[in-house]
């Protein structure tokens, strides 16, 4: 078996590998828009190839600009395959040894995937797969959505909502914002990084986002006080909930709710028709937080990463 990345003039074979399973995949119309907006890119479109055929195909994502892939987008291998597992797993071992890195495998599926045969049996060997490649740790986010059909929040009353033109600030915020919070990733990497490092990190990435800068807002309190952060923000598919987030001193207030509404009326005001946020599913206070702003669970994302290094 022949592990490799592929090339431009492959383009059609690749088009060809056809997932019949109900979870998200790089479908030919995906495949075609994101290797022309740089999202793909044939150096991160793997796959295992015998006697001419392709038997495995696995697509990483990235930022246009990246040196490399952020996350594995999707597994196949062809029905006829008697050791799916095993073919897939050597796949994303070769990839990950050309990488040097384990980028996480993001799967979308529509909720209470357990209890619903076909998605259950497509996400049990990938994970399998994905785990013998080294993306042991499993996290499940629920994803929201806001649509225009929902009623617009009104200014906060409580807070003032500021423009910062200093990432640095920002850096300070997120830093603060931090300590204590329920964000899965943010606390994996805490366990691992300095804080400012890792409020670094996390800005770096928000800037590296389709949405504007200058949509990012810190709050404040009538006494100057900072409360919070609140960046409306975009990906690839649109427009997005960014990031949000509390200081310690200032929580149990319901500021998460001041803080979303600002989010969410900023992409309103510019005649957004549908916002889009997770959370992880063990944050209980965002989810509900959510759900009072008049988002909706619409589905699941699973995100199968390795183990945060130095663990």
């Amino acid at each position: 078996m022949l592990f490799r990345p592929t090339a431009e003039a492959e383009l059609d074979r690749l088009l060809g590998c056809v997932v019949d399973e109900s979870i998200s995949w790089a479908h030919p119309e995906r495949l075609l828009s994101f290797l022309e907006s740089g999202n793909y890119r044939h150096a991160w479109i793997w796959v295992a190839e015998e006697n001419g055929e392709i038997m495995a195909r696995a697509v990483w994502w990235g930022s246009p600009d990246a040196g490399k892939p952020l996350a594995l987008d999707c597994l196949y291998v062809h029905p006829s395959v008697d050791d799916p597992i095993g073919l897939a797993a050597g796949l994303l071992a070769h990839a990950h040894a050309a990488y040097d890195d384990k980028p996480a495998y993001h799967v979308f599926v529509s909720n209470g995937w357990r209890g619903d045969p076909r998605p259950a049996a497509a996400i049990a060997w990938r994970r399998t797969a994905a785990g013998r490649a080294g993306l042991t740790e499993e996290l499940e986010r629920l994803r929201y959505e806001w649509t225009a059909e929902a009623e617009v929040p009104k200014s906060s009353d409580r807070l003032e909502f500021r423009e910062e033109d200093d990432d640095e600030v920002f850096v300070e915020a997120f830093r603060r914002v931090a300590v204590g919070t329920l964000d899965h990733h943010t606390r994996e990497a805490l366990l691992t990084m300095d804080p400012v490092a890792q409020a670094r990190e996390d800005v770096a990435g928000y800037r590296s986002m389709p949405g504007d800068r200058s949509w990012w807002r810190l709050a404040y309190t009538g006494d100057g006080a900072l409360a919070g952060v609140a960046l409306p923000s975009a990906n690839s598919g649109g427009p997005v909930v960014g990031y949000l987030g509390v200081v310690p001193e200032h929580r149990g207030r319901g500021y998460v709710d001041d803080l979303l509404a600002e989010i969410t009326r900023s992409h309103a005001e510019r005649g957004v028709q549908r916002i889009v946020a997770d959370t992880d599913a063990g944050n209980v206070p965002m989810a509900r937080a959510f759900e009072r702003a008049g988002y909706r669970n619409f589905a699941i994302r699973l995100v199968l990463s390795p183990l945060p290094s130095g663990t």
